[in-house]
């Protein structure tokens, strides 16, 4: 009786959990189907009086979320596939090969990290300026890179040091060489730790607002975190079409959680083990 008693309190209390932390994005939805004639009348927080899908028509176009969407995407998916490419060739260097001053060598990359980003700004700004990429996509795809690889090394180093030796050298013995051990063994027994890298690197780059704005400047050129800014400012009261813009904004990253979810789980579960 007790246990049972436990189990239902459980129950009940990840439900209330649930759905206060629901609360806040049901809101958002429903407010983005509202019109404006019903949330200049009613308020904000009250309940809806009406339903339109025009709010997102107006965010998709006028509001500008197409292109920010497609400027996201051209600098997302190639920072992630640039980040674990490069993080896994050097965890595989670093975590199955003697190789002289390896701990002080991921301690440094790691250290990277550790510097709060608002000191690098205006460093990074002038950089990119000098190097002739500032206000350009390549300059953003190269700070995404330059600042998770340390991370992303250090996660992928401790998954690959614990990979039992003795399939290393079995493969050495059957003429295999570096890349063939590295391509064919290596990386497929590391799928769960790149995909959960994977999702979570796609979301806090997809997301990222601040080095989106300290190496951009042209808006046509804006990710959609920066550019629901602009939606802010073009659309003051229409606070409809700035949720509508959010929900937009939302689906990638929920797409890609919801695709990659269990090599994620999987993942940290490894990840907790290990």
């Amino acid at each position: 009786m007790t246990r049972a008693l436990r189990t239902w309190a459980f129950h009940t209390g990840m439900v209330l959990l649930s759905l206060l932390w629901l609360a806040p994005v049901l809101w958002v939805v429903v407010m983005s189907t509202r019109t404006f004639d019903d949330i200049a009348a009613h308020g904000v927080g009250s309940l809806p009086h009406s339903f339109t899908l025009d709010t997102y028509r107006q965010a998709w176009t006028d509001g500008g979320e197409l292109q920010a969407l497609i400027n996201s995407l051209l600098v997302t998916v190639p920072s992630v596939a640039l980040s674990l490419m490069l993080a896994a060739v050097a965890a595989f260097a670093l975590s199955r090969y003697r190789i002289p001053g390896r701990r002080t060598i991921l301690l440094l990359m790691l250290a990277g990290n550790l510097l709060p980003p608002q000191i690098l700004l205006i460093p990074v700004a002038k950089f990119s300026e000098l190097t002739g990429l500032y206000d350009t996509l390549y300059a953003l795809i190269a700070v995404q890179v330059g600042f998770g690889l340390g991370f992303y090394t250090f996660v992928l180093y401790g998954f690959m040091r614990d990979l039992p030796g003795e399939i290393q050298e079995a493969a050495m013995i059957d003429g295999a060489g570096p890349g063939q051990i590295f391509a064919r063994i290596i990386l497929p027994l590391t799928r769960p730790a790149l995909a959960a890298l994977g999702a979570l690197s796609f979301t806090w780059i997809f997301n990222d607002l601040l080095w989106a704005i300290t190496v951009l400047r042209t808006d046509d050129k804006m990710p959609v975190t920066p550019a629901l800014l602009g939606l802010q400012g073009q659309f003051v009261s229409s606070w409809s079409v700035i949720a509508a813009g959010t929900v937009i904004a939302a689906v990638p990253t929920v797409a890609v959680f919801l695709r990659f979810q269990k090599h994620f789980v999987s993942g940290l579960a490894i990840g907790a083990v290990k």
